[in-house]
């Protein structure tokens, strides 16, 4: 798959070692975006029920006038931001130690705190999409009369899959250029 991938890039005019590079950070991307949707549908449901009014996390954000459909759907947002962190974390090595081989002028520690900045601003860009789409994401997929079981979930994953695209290219192009690039 690496080698075909590679190749349409080389057609397309591609220095062949950054195309070859670019199908690594891909496939990183896969194995986090697997992480990260694994732990998103995990915890979802437990901060659905934490963000409940009767639960201690409703009521101190309560305390910032905020409504109670505000604060439940919270719980995208809440949920995204810890399957994020550990897609990053997952991200970084494999893209360290298999994507970037060559990248050691850097120290690892040095690496690591600029590729958890990019990640950080990814973040920034990430946590007001999930916030703003899931719910029209839930209300297209309620037209579908078969998917309205699953319409909330379904929206919340869409909104989770635009937000991911979204913030791939900036992580790609950033990372590339800063936090490996003593790289040839």
């Amino acid at each position: 798959m690496i080698s075909t991938l590679t190749n349409v890039a080389l057609r397309m005019g591609v220095n062949p070692k950054e195309a070859k590079r670019f199908v690594k950070f891909a496939v990183v991307g896969t194995i986090g975006f697997i992480v990260d949707f694994g732990i998103f549908n995990l915890m979802i449901n437990p901060f659905v029920a934490w963000l409940q009014p009767e639960m201690g996390l409703h009521k101190a954000l309560a305390d910032f006038n905020l409504t109670v459909p505000q604060i439940t759907g919270l719980a995208p947002t809440f949920a995204g931001t810890i399957s994020f962190i550990a897609a990053i974390l997952s991200n970084f090595m494999w893209n360290r130690y298999w994507t970037y081989p060559d990248s050691r002028s850097k120290s690892v520690r040095r690496q690591l705190v600029q590729f958890i900045l990019v990640s950080v601003a990814g973040i920034l860009i990430r946590a007001p999409i999930l916030t703003f789409t899931h719910r029209p994401f839930t209300q297209l997929v309620e037209t579908v009369p078969l998917l309205v079981p699953y319409a909330v979930r379904l929206g919340k994953n869409m909104a989770l899959m635009l937000a991911v695209g979204v913030v791939m290219f900036w992580n790609f192009f950033v990372n590339r250029y800063w936090t490996y690039n003593d790289v040839q």
